[in-house]
């Protein structure tokens, strides 16, 4: 199954509305196999459920920040992975693999039962990509090309963007920061091989080893 953005002319409302009300994968009689529906630019996005071996990354990321929460009780981050991040200055709606919340933030969430998360919440988001998706986690080929949520998250000024990109032909991790939101983009990166220990900055302040990290086949 491949990733396309595709129109539906025929839905009883916006993608977005539908996706924020949880209505839209409904509509689009998805099986319930792990398959995700995101609006990305304004687009329908359908992607299949993540192999293993890329769960398992998103693992790794979830293991490192237990490990520094254990090491450091005044740790003050906290993570989800697959929470719904509603995109509403934008009328877009993702599914991080990851997202990074304070503690006190994440203890509100938790208490209020929240079936979205809103970017004002989220310090860092992490994506890992997979062969059907990859394109739209990147930084868009150019200005021409449509929105991904790469600009996305830099719309809504997520702090941080982790993308743990599998492409064998540029396998690595890398972290944009400092996001312009009417510009839509990033202003800095930095990046790590595989097998190259990630060490995220303050006021992240924890390491990610990634030795067992490969590329897709």
């Amino acid at each position: 199954m491949s990733t396309a953005p595709a129109r539906f002319h025929t839905l009883p409302d916006t993608a977005y509305n539908l996706w924020a009300r949880g209505e839209l994968a409904d509509h689009l009689h998805l099986p319930n196999d792990g398959t995700r529906v995101e609006v990305i630019g304004g687009e329908i996005v359908v992607s299949p459920g993540p192999d293993y071996a890329h769960n398992d990354i998103v693992q790794d990321v979830q293991r490192s920040l237990f490990a520094a929460e254990m090491a450091n009780p005044a740790f003050p981050w906290r993570c989800i992975h697959t929470m719904d991040l509603d995109l509403s200055d934008i009328h877009d709606g993702y599914i991080p693999d990851l997202a990074l919340l304070d503690k006190d933030v994440a203890k509100a969430a938790r208490k209020a039962r929240l079936k979205h998360i809103v970017p004002k919440q989220v310090q860092l988001v992490v994506e890992v990509t997979s062969p059907s998706n990859a394109g739209n986690d990147r930084r868009p080929r150019s200005s021409l090309s449509i929105s991904t949520k790469w600009n996305g998250y830099a719309r809504v000024g997520i702090p941080y963007y982790l993308l743990v990109d599998q492409d064998p032909r540029a396998a690595q991790s890398t972290l944009f920061s400092n996001p312009d939101r009417s510009a839509g983009e990033y202003k800095h990166q930095m990046s790590w091989e595989f097998a190259h220990t990630i060490r995220l900055p303050h006021p992240l302040d924890f390491d990610i080893p990634t030795a067992d990290w490969e590329p897709w086949k």
